[in-house]
């Protein structure tokens, strides 16, 4: 949260230089948004272990 505080105040004063370097920053943002997203999903599909019943019935 103090982070985020401080980002605001630095971007409040220095806002006229950050302006013009917003296309490069959204350029910037797709290739980290790509490397840092959802790197947990992947692997997992077709690797069910068919000798494990996986119901929750308890009854049978």
């Amino acid at each position: 949260m103090t982070a985020l505080i401080a980002a605001f105040f630095l971007l409040r004063e220095h806002w006229g230089h950050v302006a013009g370097y917003w296309p490069y920053l959204l350029l910037l943002a797709c290739p980290v948004m790509h490397l840092f997203h959802g790197h947990g999903g992947h692997g997992h599909h077709g690797h069910y272990d068919a000798g494990t019943d996986r119901s929750t019935n308890r009854d049978a």
